[in-house]
């Protein structure tokens, strides 16, 4: 009778413990109901999660999504990587060992504001790209946080992919998109600016427009704000 019961006892505590793990499991993500405007880059802005990350929880291969419909939102500490700590390479004490020399520590990444898809990405880097060619890193990190202020303005559509084909009269805003340079790769240089602006350090005071005063032919243009000049380029706004 005491060996059955202590049995018992095993099994219903495993029980309990797989419960509370299953719970745990179940409860990891937040329900979210999709309203007008909502997009996966807003969702995942105010998440403080990528876009993948909510796709893969919701076994979406697009970006599309629809207003009505929930969708599961991943906690940020389910998606956050693991530390590691490197293991003490330090020699015994009672052995000489000469120091080594000090080597250069690579730069960190800094870590993203917002998210968005590696298309978006691979997408906004061809724009600027084509746009800032030849332009210093600061003026192609202008030029993607243009973008980017365009996706946070009322005034533009909310998704990257929508403010670079956005149709204005009978062209595309942006000529490159309108000439085909866009399709060109982009450069590490250009990529790397797309990740500085995705931080938002420095929005150029949500700075909405750039060009170049040499070249423009819309007198428009030349009247609103000027914020600051890089380069060939004037941001305003």
């Amino acid at each position: 009778m005491k060996h059955s019961y202590m049995k018992s006892m095993v099994v219903a505590c495993l029980a309990t413990l797989s419960f509370i793990g299953f719970n745990a499991t179940a409860t990891a993500a937040t329900n979210y109901k999709v309203v007008k405007g909502d997009s996966l880059w807003k969702l995942g802005k105010r998440y403080s999660v990528t876009i993948d990350d909510i796709k893969k929880l919701n076994n979406r291969q697009g970006d599309m999504i629809y207003i009505g419909e929930t969708l599961a939102i991943p906690s940020k500490t389910k998606v956050l990587a693991a530390e590691t700590t490197e293991p003490s390479t330090a020699a015994p004490a009672h052995t000489a060992k000469p120091e080594p020399k000090p080597q250069a520590k690579p730069a960190e990444q800094e870590t993203p504001a917002v998210s968005i898809s590696a298309s978006e990405k691979d997408l906004l880097a061809r724009l600027v790209e084509a746009e800032a060619k030849g332009e210093s890193y600061e003026g192609k990190v202008g030029v993607a946080t243009v973008v980017l202020n365009r996706v946070d303005s009322p005034k533009f559509p909310d998704t990257v992919t929508g403010v670079i084909k956005q149709v204005v009269g009978k062209a595309y805003a942006f000529s490159p998109v309108q000439n085909g340079s866009i399709n060109k790769p982009a450069s590490e240089d250009s990529k790397k600016a797309v990740e500085q602006a995705l931080t938002r350090k420095d929005r150029l005071d949500d700075s909405i427009y750039f060009y170049n005063p040499k070249t423009a032919t819309d007198n428009w243009i030349r009247s609103r704000a000027v914020i600051k000049t890089i380069d060939h380029h004037v941001f305003a706004k």
